[in-house]
């Protein structure tokens, strides 16, 4: 089967790993298209090539780069009309103009075409995206949700195909993987992620400010609550305990979890976001170390039985949660070992790689 992926977010060295897997499969002939960057709140972002091995690697520059609902491929027409692909791997939500471009063109050439979609809030958009979103819905051959709640809202608003929970990416769990590396007698707490309200890192150094014994937090992220968090730090008295770290390229984050004993996901639901999935939750279950995470969205359905949460928001909680932590190493050893374990089951890259598989092989059987 030839499949053609349309991918923004394998920019990414670390998520083109499931590219590789996927390729490995005898009946895959696979290409992707990505453009030579992508630019979002946090910066520019560049494209890595890290795992590029076994398939047609194509960057296609992107117009509007930056806007999420509006960037689209001018030359991904050219690439169709010589690749006549049989699947059109869409890796994009249903309301997006690129989506729309790429499912207007696969159509146009017989191809079997499907979308990706993390949308686990129902929204109304204005036109055109309306109608964007719904010329989506109606032509689309199959539908891969990032999480549960997604695949609710897709059927309330009226997609009848089929449609499968499968994260967009996994990981690797041999280069992320526990590594025995020199701790301080302090226990190290982490949140990795972005510095915006819904992530709840406020809470985070609540929780932290009273919390009992030698510890310290490490943030790594940005964003544009850095100046009032920081701040927030100081007046909690917990500043000399509290670094913030800048982001550091996808191949260093192993290495950054394992200093860690435990990481904390606190998000907040919110009218306009709730926690889609969580990666930083893989990553670090796969490194051997202990989550604690917030109950917003996806997250109690990645940590499952292979870590510890606590409701959203509540401060005194997630202390508790950090203190049960710090003063049961044989928890932590205990949910090391789950955490790992769960990852190896269901979230690696060749495990996503094998599902997303199957939908290919369910999209050309429907197809006959």
């Amino acid at each position: 089967m030839r499949v053609l992926m349309i991918s923004k977010a394998c920019i990414v060295g670390a998520y083109q790993k499931k590219l590789e897997e996927l390729a490995r499969f005898d009946d895959v002939e696979l290409t992707v298209i990505v453009p030579p960057y992508w630019r979002d709140e946090r910066g520019v972002m560049p494209l890595e090539r890290v795992y590029t091995e076994g398939y047609r690697f194509i960057v296609e520059p992107m117009l509007l780069n930056g806007h999420f609902h509006l960037h689209f491929y001018p030359g991904l027409g050219k690439h169709i009309r010589r690749l006549r692909p049989d699947i059109v791997h869409i890796d994009e939500e249903p309301y997006n103009l690129a989506t729309f471009q790429a499912m207007r063109l696969a159509k146009g050439a017989g191809a079997r075409a499907l979308f990706f979609t993390w949308q686990n809030l129902k929204r109304t958009y204005p036109f055109p995206f309306s109608f964007i979103e719904s010329y989506n819905l109606k032509k689309a051959d199959y539908a891969i949700a990032g999480n549960q709640e997604a695949v609710e809202v897709w059927r309330e608003k009226g997609y009848k195909g089929p449609i499968k929970v499968i994260p967009q990416f996994g990981v690797d769990p041999e280069i992320y993987a526990p590594r025995l590396t020199p701790h301080t007698s302090r226990f190290t707490i982490g949140y990795v992620g972005r510095l915006v309200e819904e992530k709840g890192v406020q809470v985070l150094l609540q929780a932290v400010n009273g919390l009992a014994g030698e510890w310290r937090l490490r943030i790594l992220g940005s964003g544009p609550m850095q100046p009032q968090l920081e701040a927030l730090a100081r007046r909690l008295n917990v500043v000399e305990r509290v670094t913030f770290e800048s982001p550091v390229p996808s191949a260093q984050m192993p290495a950054f979890y394992n200093q860690l004993d435990a990481l904390v996901l606190p998000s907040l639901t919110r009218p306009h976001w709730k926690e889609q999935f969580g990666r930083v939750l893989i990553e670090a279950m796969a490194c051997g170390v202990p989550v604690i995470g917030s109950r917003s969205g996806e997250i109690p359905h990645v940590i499952g039985q292979a870590g510890l949460s606590f409701t959203e928001g509540d401060v005194q909680e997630l202390r508790a949660r950090l203190s049960q932590l710090m003063g049961a190493p044989a928890l932590r050893a205990d949910l090391s070992r789950r955490g790992r374990e769960r990852v190896l089951a269901h979230y690696t890259q060749a495990r996503i790689a094998a599902e997303t598989h199957e939908v290919y092989c369910q999209l050309l059987t429907a197809a006959g």
